[in-house]
């Protein structure tokens, strides 16, 4: 343990208790390979345990007033935020991305904590005019019960908050499980939660490298009412099948293929700066990255050439590094299918305008990348990158950047650029996808609905929608009235 990962536990957290075992793995920097700590193996009988201490933590948690609640969720937004630097650096060091990067998303994940203590205390029902005069209707909400979450690695803090602060404010408990790769992050917020006086059994942590056991036991107990998940579309549809037999309540956050479409009449500089902000945000390792980037004929040349100059002063360096605007891949995995990726497209006549190749940093750092000429039907369209590399499309009328937008099984996010607010309109209705960009390369907020269509998931998150997938309504039916 170093100095980054000695403030925060590096221990699971069941029934308010951290908890150890024999059995551990080790969480390493993607930027140097180093070994920062080691956190405990846990198994599906630790998972089980998790959800015993979630069951019965369930309805005294549910029965706490809303305002209560929302007071403790208060308490831990405050607690994140001043502790801004240190969960920053303790991202950095565990996921690579650059700090000025983490420092936004703590700020970010706290964001929905901040914004689902309010939501919670307008979980309202409704009264409903009767259809006979002995009788009166209404209906409540009430939280779902016991909640597993399951959560990726490109951002360990906001990916988490989203989930556990709208769960904790609609009256339910929950039992999370991070990824692997990292789960300080997820130990950390879970401390401060603790701090803040969120009861014990309310929010559990299991860490695990047997991510299918663990899995299992979360989507086959029937006492886990619902299941959030963000991650892969293929691992997606496994826990999709695996909830089928219990019938849980599903938020499926999925994956992306983000066509990002310029057209002629765009603003070029308010083009670039939106393509650069979605695409190379954490080396590209996001959901809604721009996935392919699609220009009309007349602005192709212009925009290609402003986009390599804008690509060519960003820095490659490990995140700690206060210059470093493009940190590390994640594993050797990711980095394998990004040069895999770029081979295939330069093979079909594709052209490499700048970076394609491994940066000198280290084993994990991919130059950033434009490359243009791609066509639809190359592996680099219909595969999410999910690395530092933006494709060029080349494309003539606005029907055409709508057919070859909407040719993906997936639909999570969509960015256009244009000054004409009659195709803002058309275009932004005719795109496949949960969420459009018009005109800003990054949009996602607390305020705001999250989620895809199509393959890309279901259900939403964030907002006043995010609170309504932890919460049921039951309808009452008040009869003998005279």
């Amino acid at each position: 343990m170093n100095a980054i990962t000695s403030k925060f536990p590096t221990a699971a957290l069941i029934d308010g208790t951290w908890v150890t075992a024999q059995k551990s793995f080790s969480v390493s920097d993607p930027a140097t390979g180093e070994e920062i700590a080691r956190v405990p193996d846990l198994g599906a009988d630790d998972a089980r345990r998790a959800i015993d201490a979630a069951a019965k933590a369930f309805p005294a948690w549910a029965a706490t007033p809303a305002k209560a609640r929302a007071q403790i969720l208060e308490r831990w937004f405050d607690l994140i935020t001043a502790e801004t630097e240190a969960l920053a650096q303790l991202m950095t060091a565990e996921q690579g991305k650059p700090l000025a990067e983490a420092r936004g998303e703590v700020a970010y994940g706290a964001s929905f904590i901040e914004w689902f203590a309010e939501e919670g205390k307008r979980a309202y029902g409704r009264t409903i005019p009767t259809t006979v005069a002995s009788r009166r209707y209404i209906t409540i909400k009430q939280p779902i019960g016991v909640v597993a979450a399951i959560t990726p690695w490109n951002f360990p803090i906001a990916m988490i908050t989203r989930k556990v602060a709208s769960a904790l404010a609609a009256g339910c408990t929950i039992v999370v499980k991070p990824s692997e790769e990292t789960p300080l992050c997820a130990l950390a917020v879970a401390k401060l939660a603790m701090d803040a006086g969120v009861p014990p059994g309310v929010f559990n942590v299991i860490t695990s490298a047997d991510a299918a056991s663990v899995g299992n036991v979360l989507t086959s107990d029937p006492r886990v009412r619902k299941l959030t998940f963000t991650g892969s579309t293929e691992i997606g549809r496994l826990l999709y099948r695996q909830c089928a037999d219990t019938i849980k309540k599903l938020t499926l956050e999925l994956g992306g293929n983000a066509p990002l479409i310029v057209f002629d009449d765009a603003d070029l500089k308010q083009a670039i700066a939106g393509t650069m902000a979605s695409k190379y945000r954490n080396a590209g390792q996001t959901c809604v990255c721009a996935n392919r980037i699609i220009v009309q004929a007349g602005i192709y040349e212009r925009f290609t050439a402003a986009l390599v100059d804008a690509v060519s002063s960003l820095h490659v360096a490990p995140g700690r590094d206060p210059r470093s605007t493009i940190g590390p891949l994640i594993n050797a995995d990711a980095a394998k299918k990004v040069e895999s990726l770029i081979s295939d497209a330069v093979s079909h006549g594709a052209k490499i305008r700048t970076g394609g190749a491994p940066d000198t940093q280290g084993a994990l750092f991919y130059q950033p990348t434009v490359v243009t000429e791609v066509t639809p039907d190359m592996k680099i369209a219909q595969e999410e990158i999910f690395g530092p590399v933006a494709s060029l499309i080349r494309f003539e009328t606005e029907a055409d950047a709508i057919r070859i937008a909407n040719d993906t099984p997936f639909g999570l996010a969509a960015y256009l650029f244009t000054q004409n607010i009659g195709r803002v309109w058309r275009v932004a209705e005719a795109l496949e996808s949960g969420m459009v960009g018009v005109n800003e390369g990054v949009f996602s907020n607390e305020v705001a609905p999250f989620g895809g269509v199509k393959q890309s998931g279901l259900g939403r998150e964030g907002a006043a929608e995010g609170l309504e997938e932890y919460l049921e309504t039951k309808f009452i039916c008040l009869g003998g009235i005279s």
